[in-house]
């Protein structure tokens, strides 16, 4: 049998990589910093890329960190390690434990000696604290002289990973991603040439895979050929001498890297026979540690052991971390999982998850709850409570509300045993949180009072001041506006007297539902105070529901270009803090806005994308899946929605909130007027009558009426006080003022709808053109039977016959407003031509610029001659 040859590895087919690595550097030197994603599969060569990229740099200040393969990743892991050699301001405030000191240490760590490059390996093992703080870098690099280079495994990530929310969110910024290939197969021959290895078996065996080759061609190849990775693995380590082997074997246990100090006390002095193991490339000595020189190897030695010296390893490792000065929490349990050491993990998962939650790693404070609960049965009652109770409020923050309500409900039920009314009133409060999620409005406001009534009879002015803050958002939320009202005054009272800031916060927000003495505008200045107030004391998840009360009061009150300000940087904020269910309803409002605007493909496909992936929504459907159906209605005259607007019509009811109701209504009420179901206008008409003198319910009370009115429900003398001038106008007849409304905020669908109501032919014309561009086929034909209905004679028919036979599905009007574009003709020419208004022909090309995939005019007019659609 030949013996196998160990062959350094070359770097082949990268010189362009390497280049444009280069290239990006000296842009940071120049003060121009960028993020450099370097993917692909395992084993593709993504370390070899970096490795050498930094031997090329020479003398430069490199700060480098990895991610752990542990069972549950450690809280900003990779930038512990990066701090450790810098001994700078990134590790000052790492070792603060205020995760949110952290941004700011790392951009001040860039910053402090320029230029710098930032290492991050394997980036999906990541934390969540980690993720949000490179974004936070990523949108803030491009003025720094460092460069944050970072690997990622293709597939590494399982879906619903918060890595693939993370790289959505580098739209637009200065980010490059650099795709690893695989080796050709002439490069396979080069690294096979002199050896027994058939080249071509080889590149067929290995698919060209850098780490798949090494290990091969370092294995003989008259031995089977490996199959795996980890028949290459240990066919190399095999050949080492008995106690290399042990030493691979005790350092296997341990994912990504282990720290000199723990190899020595694992290894002791062992650790001097890991040279024939580092020479025939097993492993590799770093200025950090030691580590195998790929991840798939330590997993294929890791694998090979017997179940009991796996777990004798392991517990070896658990005695050595728990010896050093500061343990880390995340590696203890993951060993004490690994090694089935129930002592271990019921010592730390629980304190781990709870570290984990403060510095805003949800996903791992959730698995190692979860850890902890495996021996639920050893725990003290209250211990097992306040567990249950840490695990339902990560089970909400990763939108698992059902699963949040059936643990808090145990939660309760164990402080009720425990007999501490100030510990079982504060659970019964994030209880009553959980209830409200999943749409029970009627249980979350039943809990929240016994929480307060509990609380009411303790000495704790905190603890009830929390009750009471609680108790009053529900209600509001609920609709039980006058009721609420007292409530949150007396709370904010309660939270002064306390010198509770975070709950004087939530106490503006949601005053701003229930006043009655204060108008759209107080709503939004309460709404801006408790939101700079958050801000300022660094409360974030408090910030974050302001911003979406804000972005929820500023869409009523159709002041867009505020919200689209609000909404930027409100999807920021919390996609770099990992707030998935206040992201969740500020999506939706950001897709209201482009459907209000007129970009109704954009909000549809975020819709449906928002739909698609929220497994579990709980009470925000209300806010996604009317919406995205009442699109559809406008849209598609031969779908029939009733079924899916009358089910969640039939929910908001249940609930009674002001909020589900603002959006299920208007919705039916629309698709009443589409589709000629009165009877179904008349059933939204009477239920909103109800809940119309509710504060701050002016705005949609008069979108209703309008479009109850529009399918022939006699309004009476519905009171039009509150009511908006946009939607009060049409309402009284005055179909010019509320044109002119329409077109200063910018809704060409609305306004559309009142230019047939002025009821001139040009205007009707006008009207559907627009409705025709927009793609609203569904509404453009209740307009016209509404006209035919009214004698008009000569009605417009329509799009479908003029847009089969455009090449690009354009009307006539759009194929006139392209032929013009492409003559070089401004928007305000074009109106000026076709006798349009310069808003409706933005639209025009708006939508023209959509159909025909392009995004800039210049483009258009080049797709235009293309298809010979001008001279």
């Amino acid at each position: 049998m030949t013996e196998p040859t160990t062959r350094p590895s070359r770097l082949l087919e990268r010189t362009q990589i390497l280049g444009a690595l280069a290239s990006k550097w000296q842009d940071a030197v120049r003060g121009n910093g960028s993020v450099v994603l370097v993917t692909g599969e395992a084993g593709i060569g993504k370390t070899s890329v970096v490795r050498a990229f930094r031997e090329s740099l020479g003398a430069v200040r490199i700060l480098s960190g990895a991610c752990d393969d542990l069972q549950t990743a450690r809280a900003f892991g990779p930038l512990r390690d990066a701090a450790a050699a810098s001994c700078g301001p990134l590790e000052d405030a790492l070792a603060s434990g205020a995760g949110e000191e952290v941004f700011d240490g790392a951009l001040t760590e860039l910053r402090t000696q320029p230029p710098t490059l930032l290492i991050v390996e394997d980036l999906h093992w990541s934390d969540d604290a980690t993720l949000d703080v490179l974004a936070f870098l990523a949108r803030r690099i491009d003025s720094v002289a460092a460069m944050v280079l970072v690997t990622i495994r293709d597939g590494g990530a399982a879906p619903g990973h918060p890595l693939h929310r993370w790289l959505g969110s580098l739209a637009g910024l200065p980010v490059q991603r650099i795709v690893l290939p695989s080796l050709s197969a002439g490069a396979v021959a080069e690294l096979a040439d002199q050896t027994d290895w058939d080249a071509a078996t080889l590149h067929e065996l290995t698919g060209g895979n850098p780490f798949y080759v090494t290990e091969a061609l370092a294995a003989p190849p008259d031995d089977a050929v490996p199959a795996t990775v980890a028949d290459a693995v240990l066919a190399r380590v095999r050949q080492l001498d008995s106690t290399s082997i042990d030493a691979v074997e005790r350092l296997s246990v341990v994912p990504t890297l282990v720290e000199f100090e723990l190899a020595d006390v694992l290894l002791g002095d062992r650790i001097d026979h890991l040279t024939s193991a580092e020479d025939s490339g097993i492993v590799q000595v770093r200025s950090d540690g030691i580590a195998f020189r790929h991840e798939l190897a330590r997993r294929a030695v890791e694998a090979s052991l017997s179940g009991l010296r796996r777990r004798t390893l392991h517990r070896n490792v658990i005695g050595a971390l728990g010896a050093m000065p500061r343990p880390d929490l995340a590696r203890l349990v993951h060993h004490g999982l690994a090694a089935n050491d129930s002592i271990t993990v019921i010592r730390f998962a629980a304190r781990a998850g709870r570290e984990s939650a403060a510095v805003g790693s949800h996903r791992q404070a959730l698995a190692h709850f979860e850890a902890a609960l495996r021996y639920a049965d050893t725990l003290s009652t209250v211990d097992l409570a306040r567990l249950l109770d840490d695990y339902a409020w990560e089970l909400y923050n990763a939108h698992r509300f059902s699963d949040a309500v059936d643990v808090g409900e145990r939660a309760v039920a164990r402080y009720l045993d425990v007999g501490d009314p100030v510990l079982l009133g504060e659970a019964r409060v994030r209880l009553s949180r959980h209830y409200y999620m999943i749409g029970d409005t009627r249980r979350a406001v039943e809990t929240s009072r016994a929480a307060l009534e509990g609380l009411e009879q303790t000495s704790s002015l905190g603890a009830t001041a929390y009750a009471a803050t609680s108790h009053g958002a529900v209600l509001a939320l609920a609709g039980d506006t006058d009721e609420a009202a007292p409530i949150l005054d007396r709370a904010l009272q309660l939270a002064t007297e306390s010198e509770r800031v975070d709950l004087i916060e939530l106490c503006l927000n949601y005053q701003s539902l229930v006043r009655r003495d204060v108008d759209q505008d107080g709503r939004i200045a309460l709404l801006r105070k408790s939101l700079a107030l958050a801000l300022e004391h660094g409360h974030h998840e408090h910030a974050a529901r302001a911003y979406t009360n804000l972005g929820e009061i500023l869409y009523r009150s159709a002041k867009f270009d505020e919200l689209d300000v609000c909404l930027r940087s409100a999807l920021r904020f919390t996609a770099e803090r990992g707030f998935g269910s206040h992201a969740f309803n500020l999506e939706v409002h950001q897709a209201l806005l482009r459907i209000r605007r007129g970009d109704w493909q954009a909000g549809e496909d975020a819709l449906a994308a928002i739909i698609d992936r929220a497994e579990d929504p709980g009470m925000l459907r209300v806010y996604s899946v009317p919406t995205y159906a009442r699109l559809l209605a406008r849209k598609n005259p031969d779908t029939d929605l009733a079924a899916t607007l009358l089910g969640a019509w039939h929910t908001a009811v249940e609930q009674g909130s002001l909020l589900a109701l603002s959006f299920a209504g208007p919705a039916l009420a629309e698709y009443a007027w589409i589709s000629g179901r009165a009877d179904l206008a008349a059933m939204v008409f009477e239920q909103w009558q109800s809940v119309c003198d509710r504060p701050g319910a002016g705005p949609v009370w008069g979108e209703v009426l309008r479009y109850c009115t529009r399918a022939g429900v006699d309004i009476g003398a519905a009171a039009l006080d509150d009511i908006p001038e946009r939607w009060a106008a049409g309402l009284q007849g005055d179909a010019a003022a509320a044109v002119a409304q329409w077109e200063t905020i910018g809704d060409p669908y609305e306004r559309a709808l009142e230019l047939v109501e002025a009821g001139t032919p040009e205007q009707t014309r006008e009207a559907l053109s627009i409705l025709d561009g927009l793609g609203a086929a569904a509404a453009a034909a209740a307009v016209r039977r509404q006209l035919k209905t009214h004698g008009m004679q000569v009605v417009p028919r329509g799009p479908h016959s003029s847009t089969k036979a455009h090449p690009a599905g354009l009307t006539a009007r759009q194929a006139d407003v392209l032929d013009l574009v492409a003559q070089g003709l401004t928007n305000a020419e074009i109106a000026d031509r076709l006798f349009l208004s310069v808003r409706t022909v933005d639209h025009h090309v708006s939508s023209i610029l959509g159909k025909l995939g392009v995004s800039t005019r210049r483009d258009a007019g080049a797709v235009a001659r293309s298809m010979a659609a001008v001279p």
